[in-house]
Order: C-alpha cells, then structure tokens, then sequence
C-alpha cells in the first residue's frame, strides 16, 4: 500500500511520522537521539529504508548517523570532515578576515542513482561528499576555494551551506546555496563553480549586484524543469529560467516578501509554496497569522492558504528546511514550525491538519513517498 514517512529534525531530537495515502491517521516515533539537535534527516531516493541524519551538539560535535531499517534503529557513522589543503580566511560581519571552522553539518542529501553516495553542506560554508555509506567523507573544494571564498561572511544563522540541489539527469550539476555569499553551480561534479546571483539585489547585504554576498535562504527546483529555480532569499521570492544565468523578482502580491522556507508542488511545476515571515528582525509568521501561500503561476500571483491553520495569536517561524512535498498523485505539502506542529495537506495546500502538536522546535521536515 502507498503512503509515506516524514522526517522530522528537531532541536530535542529526530521524529519519523508514518500514514498511508489518505494521510489522515499517523503513527509518530520518537524522540530518536533526544536531547540533541537534529538540524536534517532525509531519506534515500534509491534505497527507501536508507536514512541520514545530521546530530549535533556542543558537548559531543557533530555525528552523522544512518539508519538502513526505515528508521527504526540507528548507527553513527565517519564524521571525519576535515577540510581540504590549506583553509585560509573568510570574512566575519565587522570586515575582518577569520579562518574556515568546521562546526555542523545543515543539510545532507543523498544521491539520486547510488545509494552509498551523499552530499553534506557543512558551516563554515563547503560541500562534501561520501561515496562510501559515510565511511569517509572528502571535500569539494573548488567550492569553497573559489576565488570569492574570502569575501563570504555569515548570516544570521551562521556561514552554512544549507541547499543542494542535484540535477535530475546530468550527475555532473549540482547547485548550492550559502548563507550569506549566494547561490552557486558547478556543471563538472564539482571542481569548478560559477556564481549565479545575477539579478539579486540585496540593498547593504552586500552592495547592489555584488557578485556574492547575497543572503539566499533556501531554493526549491521541479524535476522536470531543473533550469527553473524558485529562491527564498532574505528579501524577495526569485525565479532563474536559465539555471541561475539571471533572476527576476515574483515576489508579487505576497504580505511580506521576508521568509525562508519555499518548495514546488510535485506534479505541477508551476505551483509553488512559501511561508511569509514578519521580517529579518521579527521572524514571527506575519500578522499572527499562520499561512502558506501558493502561487500557480510560477511566482505571478500569489493566493493564502489558511483552512485548518490558526489564524490569531500564533507567533511560529518555518525555517529553511521545514517544508516538503511527497509524490502522490494528490501531492502532500507538509511543514513545521518552532512551535513544534507539524502540519500536513494531503490536497495539495487546501485543507491543513496538525500530524502533530508540541515536538520541540522543528529544525527541518522530509518526506519518503512509500510504494
């Protein structure tokens, strides 16, 4: 029978959520690893019962752990992510030059063809890979030793690479985004990378058109269209037709333009997700309102989703990597908050219900589409 397993990365530990395909009735496990933050877990697209988490914590570092049973138990595994050759400096908030630290893995993500394969963002920003399970880990550092590199500083949040983004056909292209030095590309599997924050603007963060220094929260591709990318930034929601050559605002008839969560709809490539925030010094959803807003068009209109979610007194944020979507044929969209729900809709963004209430802040929400 169809159904799906959500994943969910809290600051107290992980969650695995289970439904069929009504999605209506659900089985919650958990806490795995309590009492640590879990800032990703996400499941393989080739082996379903292959999971991958990223534990922190400031006593014990960082451990990366797999599951090959769908969850159900767990084994640490290589958290050896040293960096690649000399590590030199980054720029920090004042203008003042700091040298690259490994702090925590943001965001893993699995490869679409080879199960033993991952990808892992890390902060301070780079990008590494295993190719062996997790045995071992190795750096691409073209990325981070990209001529630019210096010239990066962190964001709120920290310098964390927190999306990748893996070409659906060609193994070769990978995009990344960094907060705060913008989204990059690479069409040679990593040894070299391009820019692509043409057309972003981001007022003093850093000045117009810089080529890096853009505060990109979170991007969001369809599979059938990988040159279309939809972007989440610190201001304004963006679309690249070109795959990131150059970016247009569709930011629209949103409330808020200010957020950082942002996702597609699985079946049409089209309707896109987003979760408007008060502001970058109120990151509360806006007005006290708790909406997702959709948009059908690519980004040119833009229309609230409020049945099911309340609509008073709620001052939550959905961060970055706190929205998914499964692959049923009436796609689920799925997102928590920092209050601890985690919402679903199984009709696409019409109607919402809590799976769940009072988790610990949720750090990030996976989905694996079961057959």
């Amino acid at each position: 029978m169809a159904g799906v397993r959500v994943l969910v990365g809290t600051r107290k530990g992980a969650f695995v959520l289970t439904s069929d395909e009504g999605r209506r009735e659900w089985t919650v496990d958990g806490p795995h690893f309590a009492g640590w933050e879990i800032y990703h877990l996400k499941g393989s697209p080739v082996d379903p019962d292959r999971i991958w988490a990223s534990q922190s914590g400031d006593w014990f570092g960082q451990v990366i752990q797999r599951s090959t049973d769908g969850g159900r138990s767990w084994d640490a595994v290589g958290n050896d992510f040293s960096y690649d050759g000399e590590t030199g400096d980054h720029q920090f908030y004042d203008g003042s030059l700091v040298p690259w630290t490994f702090k925590r893995v943001w965001h893993l993500e699995p490869s679409l063809t080879d199960a033993e394969t991952v990808y892992a963002g890390i902060e301070d920003a780079a990008l590494f890979r295993t190719t062996d399970g997790g045995t071992t880990w190795s750096e691409l550092s073209g990325l981070r030793n990209h001529g630019t590199g210096p010239q990066w500083q962190p964001g709120a949040g920290g310098l964390c690479l927190h999306t990748i983004i893996l070409h659906p056909t060609d193994e070769q292209r990978i995009v990344t985004a960094i907060s705060a030095a913008g989204a990059f590309r690479t069409d040679d599997g990593g040894q070299s990378w391009l820019p692509i924050n043409k057309g972003l603007l981001s007022g003093e963060i850093p000045q117009q058109e810089a080529e890096v220094g853009h505060c990109v929260h979170k991007l969001a591709m369809h599979p059938s269209r990988p040159d279309t990318l939809f972007m989440q930034k610190h201001w304004d929601v963006m679309r690249t037709d070109d795959a990131g050559g150059s970016w247009r605002e569709i930011s629209g008839d949103l409330p808020t333009d200010f957020g950082f969560a942002i996702d597609v709809h699985a079946q049409e490539p089209d309707t896109v997700f987003v979760v408007p925030i008060t502001s970058d010094y109120l990151h509360v959803v806006h007005e006290g309102r708790l909406r997702v807003f959709r948009s059908r068009t690519g980004g040119e209109e833009w229309e609230p989703l409020t049945k099911g979610l309340p609509q008073e007194n709620c001052y939550v944020n959905v961060l970055r990597d706190a929205m998914a979507v499964d692959r049923l044929d009436e796609c689920g969209v799925y997102f928590g908050t920092t209050g601890g729900q985690v919402y679903c809709s199984p009709d696409g963004g019409d109607t919402w219900e809590a799976i769940v209430r009072d988790l610990p802040p949720v750090l990030s929400v996976e989905v694996q589409t079961l057959a």
